[in-house]
């Protein structure tokens, strides 16, 4: 029986192959793109699972509260971890991390006996405290974990970094020199090196360096105020049967005791929480923690794209299936007169969906691997999986295809068996109202969805050409960034500066501690000199060179720039943004020139003269608003960037720098960057989005249109009488055009009704992520529905136009 009933349903396949493509090809392309999204969905859960004390491991999180206003940061001082250790018995252990921040670009240099100097740069360091292998799990395949980090000047890599130094030798003890803007130039001790975990982490390092030895650790020494310097990450290992709720609920005591008298003064207020590390890459709640957060609400739109799509796949066959069920009736009343029972039909109708999705599913395995690469890259993501997650993967998948199987052979399955056969066999039966409003109701849902992601892609594609083309307020084109990360290449600042200033195709050269776009941890409270501190406006703070702000084209407007026609200029000159000054209190900027800003730092007070003030600019990305800005000139020349605004072709100029890099700088590595370039990588994520929903979006239209096609193939085949005889009585082929695609277009506008205030809710709550943002206006609308019906036209055009254009003698002779 179960053979026959497969050997029916292959006959029934081949007999009617296009609507067979459609429904593989259909259910393939929606299965495989369910498989992306939730290979994507897993890797995105699965953080951090993989450290043995997850379960005991927290994040310190501070709430900062000022002017009624509460700003969520997961960074701390670095004094807290130990007070906290100290104060609270529910605490077994604590670490402090912090990224090398100021430009996560660390210089490796090892000399090989006989080979000479390796020089290269890395990515992804961070300073720890000794027990942090302790607290987190990581694959040592040299060194022990639990001393690793012991020792001063200590490192542990990775076994890339590892294998790129020393081949397949022994890394373990080695001396590697390294040189950080951050930590300074050591010498390092490699005391470890771990294989990375295939579950990814929020702590995506590439090597570890221990706290204790270079600048950060003079930093922490003479900064021991715990109401300021909040750079360091701190994480708690409660002990086991701690009560987390309880440990929160002594923090306002704690903020009291160490901080309350200076925040007081400081005019702001914190509170603080716990996090749970398992928790932070989705639940955070902050736009950056050690490395930028995933979101609930992206992966509840890609679930959102990934089920929609699957369900228009089903929704195809279920209408083609109903459509054709006509087709099918004489042969479901001769099996009912011979005696078959309904459940035996049911069964029938079901072994031919499951028949079709498991052939759907070898497709879509097929179809996703060959777009996983592409999918790899859309996402950023590796999605690497063992024979056991392989497995476990391949199980559900399968699973999945069944469901859908049964999910859309349901209907036509139950609906199909209920016919009566007499009423078949006297060829009484016609499509009921019931099926065919069903089959409009699904059609327009399928165009719902598909409208939906048509306006999700345009608003994110606008948005992301209005961060692109936004005045960020200074030159952002054409800026060539070179970074000095060593005491070598900073002590030559000067003489690379000349040398690329006499470049023709360089406009101007500046140098500064940060530029636009890049993390920038440096930030004071500075006031008027007749206000308290508390008062004052928490300004960001950059020195720069005395040509800096001319290479940028940051506007004055009032006072002055800094400038080599000033040479009397000092470190006690500042330059502030109108936000700083308008926070300020100053009645206008004008009137702030000549005025002191004042610093208050550890008991002393320093007077800082506003020389100039200039028009606002985004010195971060345009997710956050302005605010203040203070540049002061640095009389140190110690800067980790060199800005060149050029002109022309980029490329003879970057040889010709490189050149005077390795003339004046021979043991180090020539790296650039170009500033705009720089400023874009603050919108990956969205970038990602946009990539993501653009490519299920045309996936989500191509199988709405196959389903479309098929429908207006079938409608035209059940109505060639129709239109023999209205071509007969004098029918033009646009009428005959018009009279079919009206009621298909029809459906396609009620989707479009129905779809736009649905998308416009949904996007204005992804764009309130962003401070700057651009609004849905009615264009957005009008270019999705003229798009919805030119698709749905272009796809039922051939065949109406086909039926149109056909020889009604022909259709009328038809039996």
């Amino acid at each position: 029986m179960l053979k026959n009933y497969f050997k029916i349903a292959w006959r029934n396949l081949m007999k009617n192959k296009v609507f067979s493509f459609i429904n593989i090809f259909g259910l393939s392309a929606g299965l495989a793109c369910c498989m992306l999204i939730l290979l994507y969905l897993r890797n995105e859960l699965s953080y951090d699972k993989h450290h043995v004390n997850i379960e005991q491991l927290y994040q310190v999180g501070t709430t900062y509260i000022r002017d009624g206003k509460e700003d969520r940061r997961s960074t701390n001082p670095a004094p807290m971890a130990l007070a906290m250790k100290q104060d609270f018995p529910e605490v077994k252990e604590t670490v402090r991390l912090i990224r090398l921040f100021a430009e996560d670009k660390t210089l490796f240099q090892y000399t090989v006996p006989g080979l000479g100097l390796t020089s290269f740069y890395e990515t992804k360091g961070f300073l720890a405290d000794p027990s942090f292998f302790r607290m987190f799990t990581y694959n040592f395949i040299e060194g022990d974990p639990s001393s690793a980090l012991d020792n001063p000047n200590s490192i542990v890599i990775s076994k890339e970094i590892a294998e790129r130094i020393f081949g397949d030798q022994p890394a373990l003890n080695k001396v590697i020199h390294l040189s950080s803007t951050t930590n300074g130039d050591y010498d390092y001790k490699i005391t470890g090196v771990f294989k990375p975990s295939s579950n990814p982490s929020h702590i995506d390092g590439r090597f570890f360096i221990c706290m204790n030895g270079g600048e950060v650790e003079r930093y922490i020494k003479g900064h021991t105020n715990m109401a300021k310097n909040n750079m360091f990450l701190t994480y708690l290992m409660l002990k086991p049967g701690a009560d987390p709720n309880r440990l929160e609920g002594k923090f306002p005591d704690f903020v009291n005791k160490y901080m309350g008298k200076d925040l007081k003064a400081a005019g702001f207020y914190k509170k603080l929480f716990l996090l749970p590390v398992k928790r932070i890459h989705l639940h955070a709640d902050m736009p950056v923690d050690v490395t930028p957060v995933g979101s609930m609400t992206y992966l509840y739109i890609l679930l959102s794209i990934a089920v929609f799509t699957l369900l228009i796949a089903c929704i195809n066959f279920m209408n083609l299936s109903t459509a054709r069920s006509s087709r099918r009736s004489v042969e479901v009343g001769i099996r009912k007169v011979l005696g078959a029972e309904r459940k035996a039909l049911i069964g029938q109708f079901l072994g031919e969906s499951l028949l079709l999705s498991l052939i759907s599913f070898v497709f879509a395995i097929i179809i996703m691997q060959l777009l996983l690469p592409a999918f790899e890259k859309a996402s950023g993501k590796t999605f690497a999986l063992h024979a056991s997650s392989y497995l476990v993967m391949f199980g559900l998948f399968l699973g999945l295809s069944i469901i859908t199987g049964l999910l859309a052979g349901s209907y036509p399955a139950f609906y199909l068996s209920s016919f009566k056969p007499v009423l078949v066999l006297k060829g009484m039966l016609a499509n009921s109202f019931a099926a065919v409003s069903l089959r409009k109701g699904l059609v327009i849902f399928q165009f719902v969805i598909s409208v939906i992601l048509i306006i999700s892609s345009v608003v994110i594609t606008e948005q992301m050409h209005f961060l692109r083309s936004a005045d960020l307020g200074f030159a952002k084109d054409q800026q060539m960034v070179i970074p000095l990360q060593s005491d070598v290449s900073k002590s030559l600042y000067a003489a690379l500066k000349n040398e690329i200033r006499q470049n023709k195709q360089v406009l101007s050269v500046g140098a500064a501690l940060f530029y636009p776009g890049i993390s920038n941890p440096s930030d004071e409270t500075l006031h008027r000199q007749e206000q308290n501190m508390d008062e004052g406006v928490n300004a960001k703070t950059n020195w720069v060179d005395e040509s800096l702000l001319q290479t940028l084209q940051i506007q004055p407007i009032a006072g002055r720039l800094f400038s080599p026609e000033f040479p009397g200029d000092t470190a006690s000159n500042v330059i502030l943004n109108e936000e700083a000054v308008n926070k300020m209190g100053f009645s206008s900027p004008e009137a702030a020139i000549g005025q002191n800003a004042v610093l208050e730092f550890q008991g002393q007070s320093y007077s800082n003269k506003i020389v100039g003030v200039v028009k606002d600019f985004h010195f971060q990305d345009l997710h956050v608003p302005i605010t203040g800005y203070a540049f002061y000139l640095n009389n140190k020349i110690n800067y980790n960037y060199i800005i060149a605004h050029i002109t022309g072709d980029a490329g003879e100029l970057i040889r010709s720098v490189e050149k005077s890099w390795h003339k004046l700088n021979p043991n180090e590595p020539f790296m650039f960057s170009f500033l705009d370039e720089d400023f874009q990588k603050n919108y990956i994520a969205e970038d990602r989005l946009s990539a993501i929903v653009g490519y299920f979006t045309i996936v989500a239209i191509l199988i709405s249109c196959l389903g479309l096609f098929g429908l207006a193939t079938f409608s035209t085949e059940q109505r060639l009488k129709e239109i023999g005889v209205r071509k007969v009585l004098g029918a033009s082929v646009t009428n005959v055009v018009t009279l079919l695609s009206k009621d298909f277009l029809k459906l396609v506008l009620i989707a479009v009704v129905i779809a736009s205030p649905v998308a416009w809710w949904v996007m204005n709550k992804w764009l309130q992520a962003f401070a700057y943002r651009i609004h849905i206006d009615w264009r957005v609308f009008v270019i999705t529905t003229l798009t919805a019906l030119t698709i749905a036209f272009v796809t039922i055009g051939l065949q109406v136009i086909k039926a149109a254009v056909a020889n009604p003698v022909k259709s009328l002779r038809v039996d």
